[in-house]
């Protein structure tokens, strides 16, 4: 009956390819997406957190701040190295927002159903799902670490989770969003080395879902550029979601509208040695 069960096992677990790993911290776990290690400060920080080391295919690709009240991503913090390749289709979620004893995985809600007998309802209890975001009006699935700014077909389909979505205005998405997603950031990195970027949302009043999932006041996103071992560049983005207009900003101006959007202590996006002007 053990080897039975042990068998079950491994075959189950060959079925899940990608991971999204929740831990205790970003520095113990993939400090890599973040300037010399440094996540943001605390002050983004929402009242029932969750740290996740997106992973697929045994390998870590962002990092994610997920807020499991609102549903919706804090930030995502990831390398930009964009590469041609086409948009994958399917869309993951995490099982370990439901607790720890459950795959360190990426995966689809028909799977988590099949194999593991997990309910909509129990899913949705710790992070938006797919019914969520269905029939928007005026609203799209928004990422906040876009598909486009990956190599190749593995890196782009971790950024398919749920937990990297937003609801976004479309106009805005479609619009002035991804002219600053897909121009403006390859003209701002030219000479760059390494640029390390964290993208976020501001927590608005209104909601989706019937009051499940928070449509955020804002769309941000921010960047430092290493051109070399002693110079960096650095610069901040930010829009209204109900607006199609992207905002260009030094970081410390971002740092301080979100300091003043958010209402608590100082931001600090990056470690201290991103230039700030």
């Amino acid at each position: 009956m053990l080897v039975l069960l042990l068998l079950l096992q491994i075959s189950l677990s060959c079925l899940w390819l990608g991971h999204g790993e929740v831990v205790t911290s970003f520095e113990s776990s993939c400090p890599q997406f973040f300037f010399r290690k440094t996540p943001p400060n605390e002050a983004l920080e929402p009242e029932s957190p969750a740290w996740i080391c997106q992973r697929y295919k045994n390998q870590y690709y962002f990092a994610t701040l997920y807020d499991r009240s609102r549903r919706i991503p804090v930030y995502s913090a990831y390398l930009y190295q964009p590469g041609s390749g086409t948009r994958p289709k399917t869309w993951l979620v995490e099982p370990q927002l439901m607790g720890l004893s459950y795959p360190k995985t990426m995966e689809r809600e028909w799977t988590l159903s099949k194999y593991y007998s997990v309910t909509s309802e129990q899913l949705g209890k710790s992070q938006a799902i797919l019914q969520d975001y269905k029939n928007l009006t005026g609203l799209n699935r928004g990422h906040l670490n876009p598909s486009g700014h990956h190599s190749d077909t593995d890196s782009r389909t971790a950024t398919f989770s749920l937990t990297n979505i937003v609801p976004q205005d479309e106009k805005l998405n479609g619009g002035a969003w991804n002219n600053y997603e897909q121009q403006t950031m390859m003209r701002r990195t030219v000479g760059c080395n390494t640029t390390y970027v964290v993208v976020g949302a501001v927590p608005g009043n209104n909601y989706i879902a019937k009051g499940r999932v928070n449509k955020p006041s804002h769309i941000w996103s921010s960047a430092c550029c290493e051109v070399d071992k002693n110079h960096r560049e650095a610069w901040g983005v930010i829009a209204e979601n109900d607006k199609n207009e992207v905002q260009l900003l030094t970081l410390g101006e971002l740092e301080e509208v979100l300091t003043q959007l958010y209402g608590r202590d100082q931001v600090y996006l990056f470690d201290s040695d991103c230039p700030r002007e």
